[in-house]
């Protein structure tokens, strides 16, 4: 099984199919805290922190990754919660590329 955190984001062309959900969910067992939509189009995690500087300073490690694989996450931000969703807009679903993303998030969480 390939590590996703080895993985780099690639572009995924227009009209390109997303994930089958058997796929989605064999990829899951590796990034522990994320779900997958019940319409296999999301993969939604939610980080709790002690204060706000705590959760703007995970957010902007977020935004690096982001920047660095060029695929960019939804995240709604409060005091001490960042809710983090991934999905691919050219499949309109998942692609490899939301859960290597989610993958590497988990790394730095884990480093936090």
């Amino acid at each position: 099984m390939e590590k996703l955190t080895e993985l780099y984001c690639q572009p995924v062309p227009e009209g390109t199919a997303a994930m089958p959900q058997q796929e989605a969910a064999d990829k899951l067992v590796q990034i522990p805290g994320w779900e997958v939509s019940p319409q296999n189009d999301r993969l939604t995690a939610d980080f709790h922190f002690k204060n706000y500087y705590e959760t703007i300073a995970f957010v902007n490690a977020v935004a690096w990754i982001a920047h660095t694989e060029d695929h960019h996450p939804h995240l709604l931000v409060g005091y001490n919660k960042c809710t983090i969703v991934y999905n691919t807009h050219t499949v309109k679903g998942l692609s490899l590329n939301d859960f290597i993303c989610a993958a590497k998030v988990n790394q730095l969480r884990s480093h936090l």
